[in-house]
């Protein structure tokens, strides 16, 4: 019915086409100057034109739908993939730096922790031990030995104690150890183990004493022969730099100083006595030199029950490494600072 019905669309559009062709005849013949008998051209109406040509292109039409369904289910591809990986939802998966931060090991909690342990463990009397056991229970696991080791007998104090380094074995666990030093004078490392986990802390075994770092010297120097004219010329002209640098009196540093230099003084803290020794290196217009100097201290009171004594100001010497430009044949102060190597001849 639907192939009758287009049929009679087609039969329905000729005979239309007909009467118009007819309609334009009549309008010919009538017009002034026609002849009878001549030919009016034939004007052709398609009704077709700008419509499907028929099943010839019918192919476009799937492969344009076999595109559009490839981009859907790209598309809905791609953001099942984004929600399984936990992006598009507003919470991104941590990178392995964020994991590395979570799972850390509490290393300045740690530190202050063990602080707090050894100011209790290192001191110990027969008559404070009930509220020594009591606090180093804060500490420890339930089932510790009160004492931690102690035998009960004997008194320390503990005078200082710093950290001195830890070493962290895993994410739960670290020895923390601490340099101390003792009523009786000794200096000892102390090992702290430190258990943590959930933001919670425990010691988890005995400390252990350790010795403390062993001393060691210096290398002597091995400064060359000094310009004697250039130390010299520096030891009077630090004299009235290091008075100024004793007093903090900007005005007058400022006159030592070379251009584009800072250097604070020290507010009053001591007063100048002498420069002692100055070496200086053969160079050029600049140059790093050391400066031994005397420093007077301010005295304290003394209790009133102590005998009188000397009234005469404590004294420091200490070394400076400087850094010197000569500018109009003097030498200007860049910088200050303390100084790594002793001096190769300093003052007897």
């Amino acid at each position: 019915m639907v192939r009758r019905a287009l049929l009679d669309r087609d039969d329905e559009l000729t005979a239309d086409e007909s009467r118009s062709q007819e309609a334009l005849s009549a309008e010919a013949l009538s017009r002034p100057g026609s002849r009878p008998g001549s030919r009016v051209p034939r004007v052709r109406t398609d009704h077709t034109a700008g419509r499907w040509g028929g099943a010839g292109g019918r192919w476009l039409v799937w492969a344009g739908r076999v595109v559009v369904w490839a981009v859907i289910l790209l598309i809905g591809y791609r953001g099942a993939l984004a929600i399984v990986g936990g992006q598009g939802t507003g919470a991104q998966a941590p990178t392995p730096n964020q994991t590395a931060a979570v799972t850390e090991f509490p290393v300045t909690a740690a530190d202050a922790y063990a602080l707090e342990f050894g100011n209790v463990y290192l001191n110990f009397s027969p008559a404070t031990a009930a509220t020594r056991s009591q606090e180093l229970a804060a500490f420890v696991a339930p089932g510790t030995s009160p004492q931690l080791g102690w035998n009960g007998a004997g008194t320390q104090r503990l005078l200082d104690e710093q950290v001195a380094g830890i070493a962290v074995r895993s994410e739960h666990a670290a020895v923390v150890t601490l340099l101390a030093q003792l009523s009786d004078g000794s200096l000892v490392e102390l090992g702290v183990p430190i258990y943590a986990s959930g933001g919670g802390m425990s010691v988890s075994g005995e400390p252990a004493l350790l010795a403390a770092p062993a001393k060691d010297v210096a290398a002597p120097s091995s400064q060359s022969d000094g310009d004697q004219a250039a130390e010299a010329a520096l030891q009077s002209q630090l004299a009235g730099f290091f008075q100024a640098y004793a007093s903090g009196d900007q005005a007058t540093l400022a006159r030592f100083l070379a251009p584009g230099a800072h250097v604070t003084g020290l507010g009053g803290a001591v007063r100048f006595g002498a420069v002692d020794a100055v070496y200086a290196p053969a160079g050029g217009s600049s140059r790093t030199i050391s400066v031994t100097v005397s420093w007077q201290l301010p005295s304290s009171p003394a209790p009133r029950t102590a005998r009188p004594i000397a009234s005469a100001p404590a004294g420091l010497q200490m070394t400076y490494a400087m850094t010197v430009v000569k500018n109009d044949g003097t030498w200007d102060v860049r910088s200050i600072g303390a100084a790594a190597q002793p001096l190769a001849q300093g003052p007897p």
